[in-house]
């Protein structure tokens, strides 16, 4: 990866002390119009990955991009009272009584949001926070979208237990007979091809993951169809939603999807560094400052810790990225309080400097910063609230 000059974001943020978190939106921007260029259907946007209104405003607003996809209702209910969007579909089940009886009770929130079930028991669920004489909640059916060429062999996330076209369409028509419910839309997520890179961990594990993706995706493309045909046998549905950053191209070749799910792809975190299907500009960084130089080739950072979630390995701790030639000591990573890092780089930085990192994933940098500088060029052209600014913590 070319890294860029730091220069821009030490001459925009020269007057803010680190800790810091920037979003360059020439990155942002680019990433977006990338993401548009690899689609061929509509973007819904996924919050979870953004965590800030202003941003989400601003690549909705963008043509090619239509709707939310938030990851709990309570976060969708916000986005509506915000008028962020009047088109959510909240990606995971909820069984939060709360939430559903605010959004039993407002008609403008009941027309905008979608909840997502794969059972009876959420259905369930919401008769059993509002009555069975609720008001009708507009529902969305997942389809599980791993690959399981094997009885015994699970590859991608484990999502919905409605895994063949049969049971969609028993589900569906489930749905249908339930008073209070009205199915409106599917959505598959293909983990394994979306969030899976493809490029990382040597010649020979590329080619299998490359081989893998291949060989689900024709699977996928296949079982999907099917399943969709089967439940607008029973269902008239509005939208199928399918993929993510990651498998753009493939979820927008298949016919039976009419949107695609992405978010990712706007920030470029770490983790979609090694695909070979597209290249995210790096859009979101954080400035550290360093504290101590205990010795002459290892610079130490003051805070720092930000793991990204997922399994606990090296690649969800932070990045160093800018000045060039620094890396984390394997036995501290990336600590509470303190972050050492060595390499050539290192040699040149003095008290008061700063480091500029990269976190693994897209929104989880939001959750520990209570705002964003958005830098244009060398400027800061405004300061805005993630979701931790606005005082919204949505789990």
């Amino acid at each position: 990866m070319n890294l860029p000059d730091a220069t821009a974001f030490e001459l925009a943020t020269k007057d803010l002390d680190p800790p810091l978190a920037i979003v360059d939106l020439a990155a942002f921007d680019a990433n977006a119009d990338d993401l548009v260029r690899r689609a061929s259907k509509p973007i819904r946007v996924v919050s979870k990955s953004v965590r800030c209104r202003t941003l989400l405003e601003r690549v909705l607003a963008k043509p090619g991009f239509r709707g939310v996809m938030s990851y709990s209702l309570a976060e969708a209910l916000w986005l509506v009272e915000c008028g962020t969007s009047e088109d959510i579909v909240v990606a995971y089940p909820t069984v939060d009584h709360a939430a559903l009886r605010r959004l039993a009770a407002d008609d403008r929130a009941r027309a905008a949001i979608s909840i997502m079930v794969d059972s009876p028991e959420h259905l369930d669920v919401v008769d059993s926070a509002l009555g069975l004489e609720h008001p009708e909640i507009r529902v969305c059916l997942e389809l599980d979208a791993s690959w399981r060429p094997l009885r015994s062999l699970h590859v991608g996330t484990r999502r919905s237990p409605v895994f063949m076209p049969r049971q969609a369409r028993d589900f569906a028509a489930t749905i249908e007979r339930r008073p209070g419910f009205r199915l409106v839309g599917m959505m598959a997520y293909e983990g394994q091809i979306a969030g899976f890179p493809d490029a990382t961990g040597g010649r020979a594990q590329s080619t299998l993951v490359q081989w893998m993706q291949r060989k689900s995706a024709a699977e996928l493309l296949r079982r999907r169809g099917a399943a969709v045909h089967a439940v607008r046998e029973v269902a008239d549905l509005e939208f199928v939603n399918g993929g993510g950053t990651g498998s753009v191209e493939v979820t927008g070749s298949d016919a039976s999807v009419t949107e695609i799910a992405a978010g990712s792809g706007l920030i470029g975190p770490t983790l979609f560094d090694g695909y070979t299907r597209f290249h995210p500009r790096p859009a979101a960084l954080f400035a550290l400052p360093v504290v101590r130089k205990p010795t002459r080739s290892i610079a130490t950072l003051f805070s720092g810790g930000y793991v990204a979630s997922g399994p606990a390995q090296p690649s969800r701790l932070p990045s160093p990225y800018l000045p060039a030639g620094l890396k984390l000591l394997g036995l501290e990573g990336a600590g509470e309080v303190q972050t050492p890092v060595t390499g050539k780089g290192a040699r040149s930085l003095n008290v008061g400097d700063r480091v500029w990192l990269r976190h693994a994933k897209a929104g989880e940098l939001a959750e520990r910063f209570t705002h964003y500088h958005l830098i244009q060029g060398d400027r800061v052209d405004q300061t805005v609230p993630t979701y931790r600014g606005e005082h919204q913590n949505f789990g």
